[in-house]
């Protein structure tokens, strides 16, 4: 289940990965890229963001949503 934006969490984030629908595989990498940089910039925004727990700290998970695709487009 996505969890809300945390300050606390976020300060603690160590890796940041991206997760993409099927429907966007054939994108540009380059475009890809580019929606993934934006994302990872303002996490808040994310429609669907996780904090997964790890040795050092915590990884953002972000889950490209076509709302998300739609607001950065």
């Amino acid at each position: 289940m996505p969890n809300e934006f945390d300050p606390y969490r976020e300060a603690l984030v160590m890796e940041t990965t991206t997760i993409w629908p099927e429907e966007y595989y054939d994108w540009e990498v380059a475009d890809r890229q580019r929606i993934e940089a934006q994302l990872h910039a303002d996490p808040a925004k994310a429609a669907e963001l996780q904090y997964i727990r790890m040795h050092t700290g915590f990884r953002r998970q972000i889950s490209v949503t076509p709302a998300d695709i739609e607001r950065l487009t």
